[in-house]
């Protein structure tokens, strides 16, 4: 039997049919597995044998957009193009931190455990009110910003060692003086002019309006005398503070809070300061004598500079400078234990030796506990409201979703409900603010979402970020009435009508005098002369930069004088009125004398040359690794916010 089945075997039917067999199991059993093994990949991207998951990629690129969300106008959603934009600005940086891992373990450069303990614990944000490292400070930050503590050090780690690699790539960068000369100059040069105000309150009185000029007035500004639309709503909010009767919150978490956010509270005083600095203490010791000289105070600091350099050694300026902000640790104790307006002795320092005169104390100011204890227990209860939220909030969207109204939703779930009528500033119609309770956040984007819902629209949960109490907050609204912009009669804001038409006239005569003096002036009449004729006072505004100016000179005039030539005039509109300038001085730096604010300009060219370099480093290692990007992955997380 089996002799004859061997024989049958061999015959080409046989054959074919176990082909077909063959054929069969391989179609329905093996690849039925392999076909079930096989879907979409579950990683993002590949770099250089790294692999970055699509979990891990999903939580960077919701915590960038939810840092995203936080820079938008209240009550504004984002768009598909800011997701799209938000999540292929976090894969570039995830490719990029992966291609500098492969770089690392190429170079097999690591981050000893003794050098990452050291950076946690100099860390300010882990320092308790001793100024030391607290685990217990430690712990809470993580929490609140959804760290683990592993996860937290192997991101520390990972940043330690792509710091080292790069700046070994760019910090030795300086910029050549070609590059900082030009910055130096644009950021330091100093301007004055000579100037006269032709005040709106100085004009001469204009003669009563008619009838006829008060109607045509008020026909050509239709927009100025119109009642906003007015809207009546609904709405209910769901908040840390709505919630706060079931959130306990001890003195110890606010203690800590408070040690966290010390730097917020702690404003550090400021010192305007002169400065010597020579290379010996004979020499400065010297320009200290010079200095408290009779002599020396009629010339002033210009001569001391001036002597300084003569001597070997130089004067520089630092103004409004914190402590730390001084480049010798020995100068700063020197100028911030010094009283003002006085020379000093000599100062050794670690750069040379120091004499200082202070001329300016700003002091510092700090917020205690107890003046800061409600906005932390705000801060605090929003940390701790992340779960009890997360569950209302789930609760929430179901019923509205179901159809239920806000007047029907439970009475435990913590809402705050508010109804009323408000223009789209959020005042009402006698003019006082809405009364709408939660952070300012919340109320923004209330006011900004019932000018955008329409009437009728049912409800929907939105969801606000409040920095301002460190979390969120959700609100539903429905828009019940809607009373159309009107204009006001003419009767009843005739009264405004004339004091805006006699307001118009003012600014007109001041123009035109304004106008007339700059003409004189371009005409070569001296400024004085043209001031006298006029009937205005000249006066020399302080010298100011293109970015730090004077109380004493309106910010439109500072921007015009840095587009004036020597000599030259011009007018400019004011919140008073019209200024007429010409400029009159114009103070170039000098690097000679000015070394602190050289080294300035040279650090931040520096800085942004090393920064250049790092970038075409970074994308030098991104395109040797070759990244794959799987982009139907990529589209279903940011499609799916």
């Amino acid at each position: 039997m089996i002799s004859q089945f061997r024989r049958y075997t061999e015959s080409w039917i046989a054959r074919g049919f176990f082909v077909i067999m063959a054929v069969s199991f391989v179609g329905w059993g093996i690849s039925g597995d392999l076909f079930r093994l096989m879907g979409p990949p579950n990683w993002i991207a590949k770099v250089g044998g790294q692999t970055i998951e699509i979990p891990a990629f999903q939580t960077e690129y919701q915590r960038a957009m939810a840092q995203a969300a936080r820079n938008l106008p209240p009550g504004q959603e984002a768009t598909a193009d800011l997701r799209r934009r938000v999540g292929q600005q976090t894969l570039d940086r995830m490719i990029a931190q992966a291609a500098l891992g492969v770089q690392l373990r190429d170079l097999r450069v690591v981050t000893p455990d003794d050098a990452l303990a050291e950076v946690v614990r100099s860390m300010p944000a882990f320092q308790g009110s001793d100024g030391k490292f607290s685990r217990a400070v430690f712990s809470t930050v993580l929490q609140n910003n959804g760290y683990s503590e592993a996860r937290f050090l192997q991101q520390l780690r990972t940043d330690i060692a792509q710091q080292q690699l790069l700046s070994a790539v760019s910090g030795s960068i300086a910029a050549p003086d070609a590059e900082v000369k030009p910055l130096y100059v644009s950021e330091f040069e100093k301007r004055s002019a000579d100037t006269a105000l032709f005040a709106l309150a100085a004009a001469p009185e204009p003669a009563a309006p008619d009838d006829a000029a008060l109607a045509g007035w008020y026909k050509d500004h239709p927009h100025s005398y119109t009642t906003p639309e007015f809207r009546r709503i609904k709405a209910i909010e769901l908040s840390p503070q709505s919630l706060g009767s079931e959130i306990s919150v001890t003195d110890d978490e606010l203690h800590t809070a408070y040690d966290e956010r010390k730097a917020e509270y702690q404003v550090p005083e400021k010192r305007s300061a002169e400065v010597i600095s020579a290379p010996d203490e004979a020499k400065a010791r010297a320009l200290a004598e010079k200095w408290r000289g009779a002599a020396a105070d009629a010339a002033g600091w210009a001569a001391m500079q001036a002597a300084a350099q003569a001597a070997g050694a130089s004067g520089i300026t630092q103004e409004d400078a914190t402590a730390v902000q001084f480049p010798d640790p020995d100068l700063a104790k020197a100028v911030f234990s010094a009283p003002a307006d006085t020379v000093s002795e000599p100062v050794k320092g670690q750069l040379g030796w120091f004499v200082v005169k202070v001329t300016k104390i700003t002091a510092g100011a700090t917020t205690t506990f107890d003046q800061a204890k409600e906005a932390l227990r705000a801060r605090v209860q929003a940390s701790k409201a992340g779960d009890l939220m997360y569950d209302r909030a789930n609760k929430l969207d179901q019923l509205l979703g179901n159809g239920t109204s806000l007047d029907d939703l439970p009475s435990d779930l913590g809402l705050v409900g508010v109804a009323g009528t408000m223009d789209a500033k959020g005042e009402t119609q006698a003019g006082s603010p809405a009364p709408i309770p939660g952070p300012s956040e919340l109320k923004a984007a209330m006011i900004a979402a019932a000018f955008q819902a329409r009437q009728g629209d049912p409800p929907q949960l939105t969801e606000v970020q409040t920095p301002s109490t460190g979390g969120s907050a959700y609100y539903a609204l429905t828009v019940e009435s809607i009373v159309p912009p009107g204009r006001k009669p003419f009767d009843a804001v005739k009264d405004q009508v004339a004091e805006d038409w006699q307001q118009d006239q003012r600014r007109q005569v001041q123009n035109r005098a304004a106008t007339a003096m700059m003409t004189a002036v371009k005409g070569g009449k001296s400024f004085s002369d043209a001031a006298t004729v006029a009937g205005v006072a000249p006066k020399l505004s302080p010298l100011v930069t293109r970015n730090q100016g004077d109380p004493n000179v309106a910010p439109e005039l500072q921007r015009a004088l840095f587009g004036l030539k020597q000599g030259e005039a011009t007018v400019v509109e004011v919140p008073e009125g019209f200024v007429v300038a010409q400029l009159a001085e114009v103070v170039k730096p000098d690097a000679a004398t000015d070394k602190a604010g050289y080294d300035q300009a040279r650090n931040a060219i520096s800085k942004s040359i090393s920064n250049d370099m790092a970038d075409v480093f970074v994308a030098a290692l991104r395109q040797r690794a070759r990244p794959r990007i799987n982009q139907q992955g990529f589209d279903n997380v940011v499609q799916a916010q």
